[in-house]
């Protein structure tokens, strides 16, 4: 059974810093690509970063590129984000994600992953 488990999150000051986790079960996480997605209250879910399987591509959202850096583990079987310099607009649920596809690129399209995580809330104050 796949499984992600999403964690790290908490309340920060602007300026501050998080690292998230997912920790993945049931796939080999050197086999598919993992993204990270976040949920504003009132907005769709955007993609925030994602890695490719082999971890030779990784993609970032503008508005992240520069603060936010998304790494694997693969003996602990964890993806983290590292987020630095966060401000309020960083503010929602981080979601991880996988694809069902083995091997698939990583993309920034959220219908094309298949398993979730259950999220995990970051809060920044201004």
């Amino acid at each position: 059974e796949v499984k992600l488990v999403e964690s790290g999150g908490g309340l920060v000051q602007a300026g501050g810093s998080l690292r998230l986790s997912c920790a993945a079960s049931g796939f080999r996480l050197d086999d598919y690509a993992i993204a990270w997605f976040r949920q504003a209250p009132g907005k769709e879910r955007e993609g925030v970063s994602c890695i490719s399987h082999s971890i030779t591509s990784t993609y970032y959202a503008d508005s992240v590129k520069g603060r936010f850096t998304i790494s694997r583990d693969i003996a602990k079987k964890t993806v983290y984000l590292r987020m630095n310099s966060l401000a309020p607009e960083d503010t929602g649920v981080y979601y991880c994600a996988t694809r069902a596809e083995r091997f698939a690129e990583a993309s920034d399209d959220l219908s094309q992953y298949d398993y979730w995580g259950q999220g995990t809330q970051v809060t920044v104050s201004s």
